[in-house]
């Protein structure tokens, strides 16, 4: 049983590795795009180049993050997710020293299995230290902490970007994984899933990496014309047949069986996936609009830091905190947003929110050549992160509450990997749709041109988030008879963190599921 207590010393460590760890991958992801103009004029690279750069890293991370909770599970959360800080910094030093756009993307890739290691087991090691009536107090302080340093990460990356170059964005991540790693050892318990028995479901994970990989290629490098169409058509094909075939080996996987024409007297491995977990309308519904949402917020989060350096002007260190009010009023407004959704249900507050967020993202488009800070990037940026404060709790929590109960770890892995992809396929297709491709991040007129239209795409994809809210979003879906206690709120956004995630189907009881 855990026995560690949130106010004492083994507390403290336990809560400072799990959030230094985290916060590492998180703030990597979000200083790399204060960064993406400087590296693009000393390594030479194209609009698909910088796509690649931001895309490789989550690309992996959304493939894997689910096989990487299976394995802390199974040969121990705190191992794993050491082995995860290790990769993710031996990943970022390769990223430091790239000489060309190629290594860049190849390390960024590493970069994501390592990432893929340790997001799942910062907060299983959480739930698995804390005795019960802690976790939820815990898991309220990962959160927090996790906010501060998305606050911080901009910041900090616009300061390296303008001190140091933008190497130092990818170097910084190694003395932060050295104390990980010291305060880990020592500190932090191991622990194991005693139930986590039967295989691996190694080939879902390598079909859904395909399935990415393949789509993502055709849709970056389709509309830029650079690669063959024969090339472009192979990729494309690749990633739908390799979708379709995940479904099929996760359909005979939850099943127990092997694949049509397998034989083997060894039981077949667990599904990576349980298709059964979508049996709830409503969990598949709230996943739709966790898809469309996240896809139209990826595509501001990689262009709107661009936008601001290539056509406004803006220094790497003010462009990188032009997005600080949307963090603050997260960490500010998203409990009560929680708490007005267990309240009177969530289909007012994340319909409401998605249609004010809609109306920011459009005047964030509205940001050109000359824009001031206050007059024009602050209204904007304080528009959406109220509307956005007020859906990602109620969004999260649905999720969580609206999954049958044994299937509530996967169903936070399965929203948060919905999110990291839909925001990996956004970023492919719509910047080189919006007419972003080749050298247009050298010309203002042109990628100020693109950005007003690919931002005007994304509040469409809100106000299409919205629309499905209203129309399939039960009130009832938080609400639970008396006596029986919701899943926690989340406070952080849905693709930050996962909770134990393990091949055997699981228990969860109140309390000790995990933020989304």
């Amino acid at each position: 049983m855990p026995d560690v207590r949130l106010g004492t010393g083994p507390g403290r460590w336990v809560l400072l590795a799990t959030v230094l760890g985290s916060s590492v991958a998180m703030l990597d992801s979000t200083v790399v795009n204060v960064a993406l103009p400087k590296l693009a004029r000393d390594l030479g690279a194209d609009m698909a180049g910088l796509q690649w750069t931001v895309n490789a890293y989550t690309l992996t991370l959304a493939g894997f993050i689910l096989l990487g909770g299976s394995l802390g599970d199974r040969f121990g959360r705190r191992r794993i997710f050491l082995v995860g800080v290790l990769w993710f910094a031996a990943a970022s030093v390769l990223c430091g020293l790239a000489q060309n756009v190629e290594m860049l993307v190849l390390s960024r890739a590493l970069q994501g299995v390592g990432g893929a290691l340790l997001t799942p087991g910062s907060l299983a090691i959480i739930q698995a230290s804390f005795v019960p009536d802690d976790r939820p107090r815990a898991v309220g302080a990962w959160s927090g902490f996790g906010g501060v340093a998305g606050a911080v990460g901009p910041f900090a990356g616009g300061w390296l970007v303008d001190a140091a170059g933008w190497r130092w964005v990818f170097l910084l991540n190694v003395p932060l994984a050295a104390v990980v790693v010291l305060v880990a050892v020592r500190h932090v318990p191991e622990s194991v899933d005693p139930d986590a028995r039967g295989r691996f479901d190694v080939l879902g994970a390598v079909l859904a990496a395909l399935a990415l990989a393949g789509t993502t290629y055709a849709l970056t490098e389709a509309p830029g014309g650079g690669t063959g169409p024969a090339v472009i058509g192979a990729a494309g094909a690749v990633g739908v047949a390799a979708a379709v075939l995940f479904v099929v080996v996760e359909r005979a996987r939850g099943k127990g069986r092997h694949l049509p024409g397998v034989r083997s007297r060894r039981p077949a491995p667990r599904p990576m996936l349980p298709l059964d977990v979508f049996a709830s309308r409503q969990f598949t519904a709230v996943n739709v609009v966790t898809f469309v949402v996240y896809g139209g917020m990826g595509v501001l989060f990689f262009l709107f830091v661009l936008n601001l350096q290539v056509v406004c002007g803006f220094s790497p260190i003010a462009a990188g905190t032009a997005l600080l009010p949307v963090t603050v009023l997260m960490l500010l407004l998203s409990a009560r947003a929680g708490a007005l959704a267990q309240k009177i249900g969530p289909r007012v507050p994340m319909t409401a929110g998605l249609a004010v967020a809609a109306c920011g993202m459009f005047l964030v488009g509205r940001i050109g050549e000359g824009a001031s800070y206050v007059r024009d990037v602050l209204p904007a940026v304080a528009v959406f992160g109220l509307g956005l404060s007020a859906v990602v709790a109620p969004l999260t929590a649905t999720v969580l509450a609206t999954a049958d109960e044994r299937h509530a770890g996967v169903a936070s892995g399965v929203n948060n990997a919905v999110a990291r992809a839909a925001g990996l396929l956004a970023v492919a297709a719509i910047p080189p749709l919006a007419g972003l491709t080749g050298d247009a991040y050298d010309d203002p007129a042109a990628f100020s041109h693109g950005f007003g239209i690919a931002m005007a795409s994304c509040a469409g994809l809100l106000a299409l988030g919205a629309l499905l809210s209203l129309l399939t979003v039960d009130d009832g879906a938080l609400r639970r008879p008396s006596g029986e206690r919701c899943q926690p709120q989340a406070r952080n956004h849905c693709a930050v963190g996962a909770p134990q995630l393990q091949p055997e189907a699981e228990t969860v009881p109140a309390g000790r599921a995990g933020a989304g």
